[in-house]
């Protein structure tokens, strides 16, 4: 069984002003609090491709295990490590950012997609986000028989830490358009 969900959402920002809010959301100290379940975030490769000017960059995450916490105790584990492959194409202005876990896959697989593109009614104004979510408990792993409740628990908890970080890219989006017009938050 797999649990999914799509979301979208509207950034009242230009997609220029997003993406580099999107860069900063995991680095900037003030966001620690709420987006507490990341506990680490290494770039591990970053390329410029000349020929195409697409940027191509590779990041580990490492975050608080998901699911309830009877789930962590089975499966013996509080972390969970995620590999984050964006790529970046500013001519055609698509920012697309896939997130997959490399622990834990003998219980669960989990594969994050967010895309970034102007949105159609304001292209110069606003950017739309849309996020892919997919779950799936392993059908062998100890969590077998009880899937569909931890796929469910699973999902709820990346909506939560979703608006968490919809929350951060708004309040960078401000303060850098706060920063762009020469104004202090």
């Amino acid at each position: 069984m797999v649990k999914g969900y799509t979301q979208d959402h509207i950034y009242k920002h230009p997609w220029e002003r997003v993406t580099s809010a999107s860069w900063r959301k995991f680095a900037d100290p003030e966001n620690k609090r709420t987006l507490s379940h990341i506990l680490e975030v290494d770039t591990l490769n970053r390329r410029l491709d000349p020929d195409s000017g697409r940027l191509y960059t590779t990041r580990a995450l490492t975050i608080h295990a998901p699911g309830p916490w009877f789930i962590r105790k089975i499966i013996g584990q509080d972390i969970c490590h995620c590999v984050e492959s964006t790529v970046v194409d500013a001519q055609s202005k698509s920012m697309q950012l896939t997130t997959r876990n490399v622990s834990l896959q003998k219980f669960i697989e989990v594969e994050e997609k967010i895309r970034y593109d102007p949105h159609p009614d304001n292209p110069t104004g606003w950017t739309i986000c849309r996020q892919e979510t997919s779950i799936r408990i392993k059908p062998l792993s100890a969590l077998a028989s009880m899937a569909e409740k931890v796929e469910q628990r699973c999902a709820e908890r990346f909506m939560q830490n979703s608006a968490k970080g919809r929350e951060v890219m708004e309040r960078i989006c401000k303060y850098l358009e706060a920063e762009s017009s020469g104004m202090a938050l």
